[in-house]
């Protein structure tokens, strides 16, 4: 036998478990939730989620024509089918009339169990606390409804461009202090939060981490205490909820001398991008850091 050839079945030996793992079938599968070990028997054909960020997870890794409806703050993308479900007081007997065959929820709160006990197959996904979860949330949503390919693209995608994203930012501007505002009364968010853990990717100083006492992630900062702490970066996750910006935080007893103010460090970014954990944290970094450069 030639030594070409003997090369050649060498490879075909070696494709062929590669080649049948291709075939395998992506159903039955069993996705590991918060709720534990969900078994989806088929591909669901009418997933109902009661989260805006799986629904846009399930729109990103090409679940979309799978879902037959979405709860009423599920904004984006537009095509999504939102309804007045609700997601802070989801109601199991309202999801039930949809007839779902799979039903993701963001927030528990003695849904999930009622829903079980109706019969339903539910996908538990709370807040991630990180990038590492979101993205498994992202590949078991894949798993889930029968697009893992995608979302392990999808998942690519972002991390390819985060990197090239912070690395935009020059390393003398890696170590900003930052003041992340949720609410004009002082709420904002620390290292230990999903939003916190970008900043943390920058190389950026939370300034909020010395105030959260009670450890809850969202301390309450006085006005007293962000100039003391005179930020370099501060980011608006208010702008659309109540209109803040630079103008009104510069009109601000004090704060029109706090260096983000006096070196325009001072972003508006978009509330819902903000407080969900999808792909879209892409843009929110984007506009971190092209504040950053300032």
């Amino acid at each position: 036998m030639s030594k070409r050839l003997l090369v050649a079945l060498a490879a075909a030996f070696v494709l062929a478990p590669g080649a049948q793992a291709a075939t395998k079938p992506l159903f039955p599968v069993t996705v590991q939730a918060a709720n534990g070990a969900v078994a989806i028997a088929k591909r669901p054909t009418r997933i109902l989620s009661i989260s805006p960020t799986a629904t846009e997870d399930l729109f990103a890794v090409g679940a979309g024509a799978q879902v037959i409806a979405v709860d009423d703050n599920s904004n984006y993308p537009a095509s999504a089918p939102k309804t007045t479900l609700s997601s802070f007081r989801p109601n199991a007997e309202a999801i039930a009339t949809y007839n779902p065959d799979l039903v993701i929820v963001g927030f528990d709160g003695g849904i999930v169990s009622q829903l079980q006990k109706l019969g339903l197959t539910v996908l538990y996904q709370p807040a991630a606390p990180n990038l590492g979860r979101a993205y498994q949330e992202l590949l078991d949503l894949g798993a889930a409804t029968g697009h893992p390919g995608k979302a392990a693209t999808v998942v690519k995608s972002i991390q390819v461009q985060l990197t090239k994203i912070i690395r935009s930012v020059p390393k003398a501007k890696r170590h900003l202090t930052v003041f992340h505002e949720v609410s004009p009364d002082g709420y904002s968010a620390t290292s230990s939060t999903f939003i916190g853990s970008i900043y943390k990717l920058f190389g950026f100083r939370n300034i909020a981490d010395a105030a959260d006492v009670t450890k809850s992630g969202y301390p309450q900062l006085s006005g007293e205490y962000v100039l003391q702490a005179n930020p370099q970066l501060i980011v608006l996750s208010d702008s659309k909820c109540c209109g803040q910006s630079l103008a009104t935080v510069a009109q601000r007893p004090g704060w029109s001398a706090l260096a983000a103010v006096t070196t325009k460090r001072v972003v508006a970014v978009d509330d819902d991008v903000a407080s969900r954990w999808g792909p879209r944290i892409v843009d929110f970094a984007r506009a971190v850091a092209a504040a950053a450069k300032r």
